[in-house]
């Protein structure tokens, strides 16, 4: 929420261990999540109008401030997501720029719908490198 107002935004992600692993650029979200730290994260795959799934996961916002761990998902994530956004990029050769937020959202829920699929398992299920998550 930002000024009393759903706030929503596009992420890269890793889902890995009932966590949904993120970093930021210090801003309007970060922000938002620090003050209502409840989140929602929707992942969809539409391959046609009548083929499709949506997937929302409910959690709990975490700023990740352990260097070690902190290394170890700014490394995934980069492994995941080889190419940086412009603002990133421009971010790894400005010695002032302000650091990057690393975060996780604790997921206790996951529901979801489909259409055409022959199954509602979660996009985030299949997303999972390790298929640890029981979502049953």
């Amino acid at each position: 929420m930002i000024n009393g107002d759903p706030y929503v935004v596009p992420i890269n992600y890793k889902f890995e261990n009932d966590f949904i692993y993120c970093h930021s650029l210090p801003g309007n979200k970060i922000e938002g999540l620090r003050k209502h730290p409840r989140a929602c994260v929707q992942v969809d795959e539409i391959k046609s109008d009548l083929f499709w799934k949506s997937v929302l996961a409910f959690g709990n916002y975490e700023e990740v401030v352990d260097p070690t761990e902190r290394d170890w998902i700014l490394g995934s994530l980069l492994k995941e997501f080889p190419m940086l956004t412009p603002v990133e990029s421009a971010v790894a050769e400005d010695v002032n720029a302000p650091e990057i937020i690393v975060f996780r959202i604790r997921v206790d829920r996951i529901t979801g719908v489909s259409e055409g699929t022959a199954s509602d398992e979660s996009l985030l299920l299949e997303d999972a490198a390790d298929g640890s998550y029981d979502a049953g």
